[in-house]
């Protein structure tokens, strides 16, 4: 029997992935599956969904064998004592492409020092050239998909590239260094340090006025990841010190970011209005795809998250 399958998201979504994933059902051979956005939750086979959805309870959908995350972020539906079955966190191939662009551009502009040319020298020849990448050390916080994607491309410009995560990993050609003693090593040698963490209790204010204190003065950060990895008073305080020489920031505690947040004044900060990386409508449907065409055939799911890590 062919599947059924729940698209639970924002109305307005539908137009934008219904197309791509009945191109991706297609493609796989699941021609007849049934894709639809009022289906019986009795008859649901698979969930593709969104955590901002009007879907909350999970339990009426007793057949069901899969929710298929249309976000990277998990951290909205984890703790939803309703969701008995395999929950697979989106790892877009378009997703990754577009974070690890943004990461090398802010970083190179950074390191470039592209802000000081473009905002103007008020008329001052000052001919300081840059050090070269190979000079410039930095810090990859996080060494899931997107991290070690941006680490990677970073690596191959040349720059030294340390990569750190919460639990040993070992990366060809990248340094990598774990736990709080590894944090605090990687944070020291961070000219530069991107933040692609989860947002989980455990990563909770990563950069905190200690570890800020540890970062070389004059470094830089770029956050792309989530906005509860910094606390926000103590990443102030910092640049008011100018101890950080300027903070690029693409997610916050609260989106859209308020009006009357001191980010959008402040001359340390960049903010970018969560940007960085966004689920791609042909790329995503693929993984989802796929994912439906292994729970047919029995086979394993891709990127199921682990529930006591919360990722």
């Amino acid at each position: 029997m062919p599947p059924n399958i729940l698209f639970a998201a924002r109305p307005e979504r539908w137009d934008t992935y219904r197309a791509p994933l009945r191109t991706a059902l297609d493609a796989a051979g699941l021609r007849q599956a049934h894709l639809a956005q009022d289906i019986a939750p009795e008859k649901v086979d698979y969930i593709v969904y969104a955590p901002n959805s009007d879907l909350q309870d999970f339990t009426p959908y007793t057949r069901a064998k899969a929710v298929l995350n249309l976000w990277a972020g998990v951290e909205a539906i984890t703790g939803n004592k309703t969701l008995r079955i395999p929950l697979a966190r989106m790892v877009d191939p378009g997703m990754t492409a577009s974070m690890t662009e943004y990461v090398v551009g802010h970083v190179m502009r950074h390191h470039l020092g592209m802000d000081r040319d473009i905002m103007g020298q008020d008329g001052r020849w000052t001919p300081d050239a840059p050090p070269l990448a190979t000079q410039r050390r930095v810090s990859i916080l996080g060494l899931g998909t997107l991290g070690l994607a941006a680490a990677r491309a970073l690596t191959g410009l040349g720059f030294p590239v340390t990569g750190w995560s919460r639990g040993p990993k070992s990366v060809d050609g990248i340094a990598t260094l774990h736990g709080s003693d590894g944090l605090r090593e990687a944070l020291r040698n961070a000219d530069i340090a991107v933040l692609l963490l989860p947002d989980t209790p455990a990563t909770e204010n990563t950069l905190s006025a200690e570890t800020l204190a540890l970062m070389p003065k004059g470094a830089f950060i770029v956050n792309p990841g989530r906005g509860t990895l910094i606390d926000d008073d103590a990443l102030l305080a910092a640049l008011d010190a100018g101890h950080i020489a300027h903070a690029t920031l693409d997610v916050f505690r609260t989106e859209p970011l308020p009006r009357d947040h001191p980010f959008w004044a402040h001359p340390g900060v960049t903010v970018t209005p969560h940007v960085a990386a966004e689920t791609r409508p042909r790329t995503a449907s693929e993984i989802i795809v796929e994912n439906i065409r292994r729970g047919e055939a029995g086979a394993p799911f891709l990127h199921l998250v682990d529930r006591t890590q919360g990722y």
